[in-house]
């Protein structure tokens, strides 16, 4: 890949020689500075001041003062030039980061607009300024040190030479131990977003020890990376007194000898001046940003390459390496078959699910268990087509995931329900493309819990105020309409999550009896794996499938989860707190809702709406025309 990269440099470098060309005669300029630091001194010791002559010397310094003046206008000059050469390098990496966000559909690309390009951009802008600036510098201090007496170059050049090749010689397994940090540092930052806001559920199922082991050992891999990264900073030290510091003493030490063999006095303090004004800060700055910034840099552009992702198969947990149950035994196809599906928050962030395989045949019932933030929310997303996998196919009952045909054929209940202001057969027909009898609407209820809602409500014409529900009624409503709707393939995700359990079973139940009916179910308890046909058991790579007692005998980590999984209390939810925000939103949004198919029941948070129709007055937000 680095040699890819370099060959990617050089070509672009070529496309632009005139721009390269520009900028290398603005900085002749500077050459002219560094060439007179130390030459115009020398030349006023020796010629001016040592012989007697005061307005010699000063004129001689004069020179120099001018040459600074003259180098400080090419400086201006080649900031210009940069900018013509970095430029570019953004745009073209803002098309690529574009086309893979929007053509691609890639998340993480927004990441990539707002700051690995900047980051690019920046790096490379400092890279071309120190590179340029060392080369030319030394050159005009290598000719001046030539000029005032070639005996000099034997004294500072070798260990120049021998500082810039040691830190050569790490520049590349440098830029690897980055790259390493950096891995270990996104692996801890992903795992801490996901344990943090499910430490309630990592408390619950008593896996306090098995969280703080896996997070520790993400701690040490990151502190053994950042050991070996600082180890390279000791290397860069060492090349820095090699190449910058050492010929200064070798210069001082050297001295008599120097003077024996016609070496001056201007001479030395020249050399002085060459090696301390020009070469070490010169040599500072480009051992700082090669070893800092040139790094960096390569890493920022690998992680900007297209690449591909791949599957790993799913470990342990299946020795096969898929989660099939038998064939159906009907002659139609699955209701849900993914192949070898990767997914990602990001092209570089650590596999959420990774070579996950499962075939579900038309009529069972699925239960998806596992720790808080180990993707099962993410699984639904994937099935609802609301995320694309990296890699792998989905498909509902045959179709393309996203697909018109599977959009019908699939509905998601999320556990934030919405519903709107409205009737309530409004709010139980939203799925529907035609008008629901009365009759359906009341069979539905009866069937999955809704019923005593209904008639507290004042029957299927009574007014919704969506504030005034608790989030168990709200998820009551939203599984009713979600059962009245055409789609056999019903995506549960935490939707009876705020149910007691009686009501909850009746929910599941109804939706498990629907003919021809399909149910994915995401259990927060324990009865609900039990009801299942089968079990989607989500641990990373140690995913396994199976009947409840089938993994209860072969699953250490099920067994685990089951133990600590604690009944809830048989209690109604607690009525919700106004939802209403200074706009007026209601806490759902209203029908017609912008992007949900009529067969996806989105959600989002508390006020997030989607269109300005939503607001409860039918107001625009407010900036809005």
């Amino acid at each position: 890949m680095t040699g890819r990269l370099t060959a990617r440099g050089l070509w672009f470098l070529r496309a632009r020689w005139r721009v390269v060309v520009r900028l290398g005669l603005w900085s002749v300029l500077e050459t002219g500075q560094s060439f007179l630091i130390g030459y115009a001194p020398a030349r006023a010791l020796d010629d001016g001041f040592l012989a007697g002559r005061t307005a010699t010397g000063l004129a001689w310094l004069g020179v120099a003062g001018l040459g600074v003046v003259v180098g400080a206008y090419g400086t201006a000059r080649v900031y210009a030039g940069v900018a013509a050469l970095v430029e570019p390098l953004r745009d073209r990496l803002v098309r690529r980061v574009v086309a893979r966000g929007v053509r691609e559909a890639d998340r993480g690309a927004l990441s990539g607009l707002t700051q690995q390009v900047e980051i690019a951009r920046d790096t490379f802008a400092g890279l071309v300024m120190v590179s340029r600036s060392f080369v030319f510098t030394s050159v005009g201090a290598l000719a001046g040190l030539f000029s005032l007496a070639p005996l000099l170059l034997l004294v500072v050049l070798p260990p120049l030479a021998a500082g810039i090749g040691l830190f050569a010689a790490t520049l590349r397994p440098l830029a690897r131990r980055q790259e390493v940090f950096l891995a270990a540092d996104e692996a801890l930052a992903d795992r801490l977003g996901a344990v943090c806001p499910g430490l309630r559920d990592v408390t619950a199922t008593g896996a306090q020890e098995r969280t703080a082991a896996d997070v520790g050992r993400l701690v040490d891999a990151e502190e053994r990376a950042a050991r070996s990264l600082a180890r390279f900073g000791v290397v860069r030290v060492a090349a820095l007194a090699l190449g910058g510091q050492l010929p200064i003493v070798l210069l001082l030490a050297t001295t008599p000898w120097l003077l024996r063999h016609g070496v001056t006095t201007g001479a030395l303090v020249g050399a002085l001046s060459y090696v301390t004004q020009s070469l070490l800060p010169a040599l500072h700055n480009l051992l700082h940003g090669l070893g800092t910034s040139g790094s960096r840099l390569t890493v920022v552009l690998r992680r900007l390459a297209p690449e591909g992702g791949r599957g790993a198969g799913l470990g342990p947990g299946d020795e096969s390496g898929t989660a099939e149950p038998p064939a159906p035994t009907v002659a139609r196809p699955p209701a849900l078959t993914l192949s070898s599906v990767t997914f990602a928050y990001g092209p570089t962030a650590v596999p959420v699910i990774e070579d996950l395989d499962l075939t579900l045949p038309a009529g069972s019932h699925l239960a998806v268990v596992g720790p808080s933030g180990i993707g099962k929310s993410t699984l639904t997303a994937l099935v609802a087509g609301l995320l694309e996998p990296r890699c792998g196919t989905v498909r509902v009952a045959g179709e393309p995931v996203r697909g018109a045909g599977a959009l019908a054929r699939r509905v998601l209940i999320p556990q934030e329900a919405y519903v709107f202001t409205g009737t309530l057969a409004e709010n139980l027909a939203h799925l529907r493309p035609d008008p629901v009898p009365e009759a359906e609407l009341l069979a539905a209820a009866e069937t999955v819990g809704l019923l005593p809602l209904l008639e507290a409500l004042g029957g299927p014409e009574g007014r919704v105020d969506p504030a005034a529900l608790s989030a168990g009624e709200r998820q009551l409503i939203a599984l009713t309409r979600a059962h009245l709707s055409h789609a056999p393939l019903a995506l549960l995700d935490e939707a009876t999550c705020h149910l007691d359990p009686r009501a909850e079973e009746r929910a599941e139940r109804a939706f498990a009896a629907r003919p021809g009916g399909t149910l994915v179910v995401v259990a927060h308890r324990i009865t609900s794996a039990r009801r299942a046909d089968r079990v989607l058991m989500m641990d990373g790579r140690d995913t396994a499938y199976g009947t409840h007692d089938e993994l209860v005998r072969c699953s250490a980590r099920y067994r685990e989860l089951v133990g600590a999984w604690t009944p809830v209390p048989h209690e109604r939810s607690d009525p919700s707190l106004a939802l209403r925000d200074p706009d007026g939103v209601d806490a759902v949004a209203g029908p017609g809702l912008a992007g949900d198919g009529r067969h996806v029941v989105a959600h989002g948070p508390v006020g997030q709406v989607q269109t300005p129709r939503d607001l409860g007055d039918g107001r625009p937000f407010r900036g809005e025309g």
